[in-house]
Parts: structure tokens; sequence; C-alpha cells
């Protein structure tokens, strides 16, 4: 199985995801360079975290009109899996790959911490190692993090399962303390109608070993590999 790992100007967690990847899954990668025009046989795409194009405009605006997109939009339009962190995930949005918009934190500061988070869905190809309701630890590390959307596109993704991580509050913290960046009903990622497009904000790769202070990631890669590999 093989994993494309896109990398734009600006990109700063292709080698991290790279490296959940090679060492701690054991399988195949290839870096995509954003000019690039093909995916080069790759089974599942990942837009990683970053500031592509320097977030100029507004995060993953100019990102969007990169040539490896239309191979990315061409993959996903025929079933195939794409996962957009962070940076990916605001791509993702501008891409309409996924629904409405990641604004400014609430705060208006950048948030780096390790963040706790219920997993609404194990249906999806990517959470189908976690258990429904379970709790998890993963890192976020972003500006423009809040999740916003109109009302009627917010009950389709809650009436639809397509809500997949919400921000929880942990046993020390406040309830109004816990969701970082203010996104709307707590939401930290979500996948499309097909289910097979995932967008969150927080960065499992970076939480695939307890070493690393969480091992709450892996299971996200752990579920791609039952569903798609053969």
């Amino acid at each position: 199985m093989k994993f494309g790992i896109v990398t734009f100007p600006g990109s700063n967690c292709d080698y991290d995801t790279f490296q959940a990847v090679v060492e701690t899954l054991e399988e195949d990668a290839v870096m995509l360079w954003h000019k690039d025009h093909d995916l080069q046989g790759s089974d599942v795409v990942i837009l990683p975290g970053g500031f592509s194009y320097g977030d100029y405009l507004r995060p993953g605006a100019i990102a969007r009109f990169s040539p490896i997109m239309r191979e990315v939009v061409q993959h996903a339009d025929r079933g195939g899996p794409v996962i957009g962190i962070c940076n990916g995930f605001q791509i993702a949005c501008e891409a309409g790959l996924l629904p409405g918009a990641l604004l400014r934190n609430e705060s208006l500061k950048f948030v780096c911490a390790p963040i706790h988070l219920t997993v609404e869905s194990s249906d999806t190809l990517f959470t189908s190692r976690y258990e429904r309701g379970q709790q998890i630890v993963l890192p976020i590390a972003h500006g423009d993090g809040r999740y916003s959307a109109d009302e009627e596109t917010l009950d389709r993704l809650e009436g639809e399962g397509q809500v997949v991580f919400r921000y929880a509050p942990s046993a020390l913290e406040a309830v109004e303390a816990y969701n970082p960046n203010g996104s709307m009903r707590d939401i930290a990622g979500i996948v499309n109608g097909a289910g097979n497009v995932l967008g969150l904000m927080p960065h499992p790769e970076r939480a695939v070993d307890v070493l690393l202070g969480s091992a709450d990631g892996l299971p996200l890669f752990e579920s791609i590999l039952q569903r798609v590999a053969v």
C-alpha cells in the first residue's frame, strides 16, 4: 500500500507524516511535489500541515490551485482516500473536497498544545480502529482552526454522521476552555458525504508513539490499512 504525501511551499509536517507511514506503519510512501501531475500510484493521499504558500490571502487559498490538486480531486472523485491534516484540512475545504471553512482562532492567537477529543464515529474508513465515544489526545498547532459553516450545513454534517472528531474537556479543564479555537459545535474533524475524504485540525502523525506523548493517532492510520489494503 502506498501513501502519497503532498509537499507545498511552506509545508512543514510532510516529513512527520512520511516518518509515521514509513517508520511506524512500515508502509510505502512517496513525496508528491505541488507542481506534479502524477500521484505515482498512491492509494492514499495526505495533504499535510504547515503554511502552504505562506498562508497568503488565507490558509489553503493558493494551494488549492496547485497542479497536484487536480489529481488529488480526481483521486477523491474516484473514491480514493484523502486526508487533510491542519493546513491540509484548510486546503481540502478551499478545494471543495469538504464543506465549510477554517477561520482565525477565536482568541486570535496561535495555539500549540495536546488536546482532548471525542471520537464521534467509528464507522468511517479512518476511524474503524477507534470506539465511538472514545476519548483520545492529539496535538494541535494552528492559528486558523475555527471550523465554520452555515447552520444548514452543520445540521447535515451532524445528521449524516460526518462529524468524526469533536473537541472535548478533560477532567482538569473548565468546560469553556476545552475548545482551542472556537470551532462551531466543537468540530475538530469531518468526512465528506462519500466518507473517503477526512479533514481534521489535530495532528495524528505526531501521535503515533508513546514517546511522542501519545499514540492515539496510530489507530487512524491502522484503520486505513484495515479498510484499504488488499
